[in-house]
């Protein structure tokens, strides 16, 4: 019989592809995902895997290259959000359709902040992708997703590793996968689109240098934004494994990408399966 397992997916940007690694290992040997819960971007990984559509996903993130990257940020007017993410989240709807979270095979929690109450938000039932859309909804980056009178942002700012939410449930394990985990040298990974010096790499560059990096002698105001949220959530993170600790914690440094390398994928998924697969043993 399989040994079942209860997920918890936290956030960080890019680094989130590294979640999609985890569950390929975790299939790969042998074990039964019964429920997950995620914020950010272990929320839209996790909600795929539990739609069934995750392979999908990753076919889809895979074929991109920097130019399809770049074609997708749909810049907001607004002066809540720099993106509205419709154009990935139209793509998205193709693969996933119109779901209920209470109608998927896996029991699914998507985590959002509600900005009037300060408080988390507990999706467990309801449209999914309207679920997944708030629980990535990165302060400044994203606009706020509007549902009914609740204006919604990133699960991370309050549960960056949504651990609570599956305490109830009843599996063999409860595993965390980490993504602000402990920097560790030389461990930046580098992507072979990083290599490829044509037109496309230049627009990349531009957009990373005018709205994520100044100087390397001073922070942009975006970089001042987001080192800020990650020390507040690095906190949280302590908080929450020294409240609820998982069996099994697999760590992936927050050093090992940007927060916008989304064009790393391939990187990013292998490194997330290798880390998965060495801290497996552990549960051996």
């Amino acid at each position: 019989m399989k040994k079942t397992v209860s997920l918890v997916l936290g956030s960080g940007g890019a680094r989130g592809y590294a979640h999609i690694g985890v569950i390929e290992a975790l299939e790969a040997h042998g074990y039964e995902i019964v429920s997950i819960s995620g914020s950010s971007m272990g929320a839209l990984v996790g909600g795929l895997y539990a739609s069934g559509k995750l392979t999908l996903f990753k076919e889809w993130i895979l074929s991109l290259d920097v130019y399809e990257l770049i074609k997708l940020i749909d810049f907001s007017f607004a002066k809540n959000g720099m993106i509205k993410g419709d154009k990935v989240f139209d793509n998205i709807e193709k693969m996933v359709g119109k779901v209920n979270i209470q109608d998927l095979p896996i029991a699914f929690t998507a985590v959002a902040t509600n900005l009037h109450t300060q408080k988390p938000v507990w999706f467990q039932k309801g449209d999914l992708l309207e679920a997944i859309r708030a629980s990535v909804s990165i302060p400044t980056i994203l606009t706020p997703k509007k549902i009914g009178t609740q204006y919604l942002v990133d699960g991370g700012i309050l549960t960056p590793l949504p651990t609570q939410p599956l305490l109830a449930n009843h599996s063999d394990y409860t595993i965390a996968v980490n993504i602000h985990a402990d920097e560790k040298p030389s461990i930046m990974i580098t992507s072979k689109k990083d290599e490829d010096l044509s037109i496309q790499d230049k627009i990349a560059s531009y957009l990373k240098e005018t709205f994520f990096e100044s100087n390397e002698h001073e922070f942009s105001s975006f970089k001042i934004i987001s080192k800020s949220i990650e020390t507040m959530q690095n906190l949280l993170i302590r908080y929450e494994l020294a409240a609820h600790e998982p069996d099994l914690i697999i760590e992936i440094p927050k050093n090992i990408c940007d927060f916008y390398d989304f064009h790393k994928a391939k990187e990013l998924i292998a490194y997330g399966k290798k880390e998965a697969e060495e801290n497996l043993k552990r549960l051996s």
